[in-house]
């Protein structure tokens, strides 16, 4: 999307692939139905071709090591080709994969490929955000909240989670986003969090939901954005859970502001007890991913900055204007237990909240 203007789906491999050059020449590759379509319907693009699917799915059923040989190459030569075109054979190349294969096929046509380096500089680029990109994940957030008011509709007992979840992706869908992850779970499947994610378990009276609608995208931009849910009244031991986690989490947003370290504010999440490390069995911070800790966002889960106890106090980082993030905690209470989350900017003097859906205490769905 930086590059091209373009909005692709991905997963299959290299079905597309583009060129930038300093001067902001862009050369795209797309297969032959998608060039032909953006050929008509792009015209800020002035140079089309059609790809060779070197990486993925296409050399892999190949079955064929000669293929994928010939594939990983053409896609290299399609490259070469356009670099001799552009007089740019002699100048350097970075490029955003890794991939062993497709470097070394470059490099055998003289190549100079710059890949280690390529990933700092897109790192750079990407750890902070400019305004737009900070209004397109405003805009996900708001579509979030459109998800979590589907779950407060239609969320009752005998309802299965799959049912409301696939009532709360329609309404995502509806409002121009891609749902490509999230879920929503319910009673003893909330702690710890269940493997399977989503389930067919029906949603029963007194059960606490919660949904994380992460890595919903609009415009290319990634959410990850947790609340809690109540079938009727919660218990004083859920609402006292919930008020636990929400402080939790505000008092990591009260540390994060510009010029900060990372492993300053981590120290602001929940140690080992709070962490409930006796219960997993756990002996360090480092085994509790996911549980308690903030992650960058951006075009994709996960960006920087990462803060987290079991790897930033070893490993800090400094905290810039205009990173974006999302801020998580959890905690049980009894068989159950309750998730919360934040995405927000950083400002100039602290933090700035994307998300709105109310935060202060459990949302009740009335049923």
């Amino acid at each position: 999307r930086y590059v091209t203007g373009l909005a692709m789906t991905g997963g299959s491999g290299a079905d597309h692939y583009s060129l930038l050059m300093e001067d902001g020449n862009v050369v795209h590759w797309d297969t032959a139905d998608h060039a032909s379509n953006q050929k008509y319907n792009c015209p800020w693009l002035n140079d089309i071709r059609y790809a060779c699917p070197g990486l993925g799915n296409v050399p892999r059923a190949s079955g064929r090591d000669s293929a994928r040989s010939f594939l990983i190459d053409k896609m290299a030569q399609t490259v070469v080709d356009a670099l001799d075109e552009y007089d740019l054979t002699n100048e350097p190349m970075g490029i955003d994969t890794g991939n062993t294969g497709l470097i070394n096929a470059f490099e055998s046509k003289g190549v100079d490929v710059r890949a280690a380096e390529t990933a700092r500089v897109m790192e750079d680029a990407r750890k902070t955000k400019t305004e737009d990109e900070i209004e397109c994940l405003r805009q996900v957030a708001a579509i979030c909240e459109a998800g979590f008011q589907a779950i407060v509709d239609n969320a009752k007992p005998g309802k299965r989670e799959s049912e409301v979840w696939g009532d709360a992706v329609r309404e995502l869908w509806r409002h121009g986003a891609m749902a490509q992850g999230g879920y929503i779970t319910s009673g003893p499947n909330t702690w710890p969090k269940h493997q399977a994610n989503t389930t067919d378990r029906m949603i029963r009276p007194g059960d606490l939901v919660y949904a994380d609608f992460y890595n919903i995208g609009y415009l290319g931009y990634r959410s990850c954005y947790y609340r809690t849910f109540s079938m009727g009244e919660p218990t004083q031991e859920q609402k006292d859970a919930y008020d636990t986690a929400r402080d939790n989490l505000y008092a990591v947003l009260d540390e994060i502001e510009p010029g900060k370290t990372t492993d300053e504010i981590a120290m602001a999440f929940p140690d080992m007890e709070g962490e409930h490390a006796d219960w997993y069995g756990a002996d360090e911070h480092w085994q509790m991913t996911t549980n308690h800790w903030a992650h960058g966002l951006g075009l994709q889960l996960y960006e920087v900055p990462l803060i987290w106890r079991g790897l930033s106090p070893d490993h800090p980082i400094e905290i810039e204007e205009g990173m974006t993030m999302a801020v998580e905690t959890q905690e049980p209470a009894g068989r159950q237990g309750v998730r919360v989350e934040e995405m927000v900017v950083v400002r100039d003097d602290g933090v700035e909240l994307l998300s709105q859906w109310p935060v202060e205490e459990i949302t009740v769905v009335d049923h």
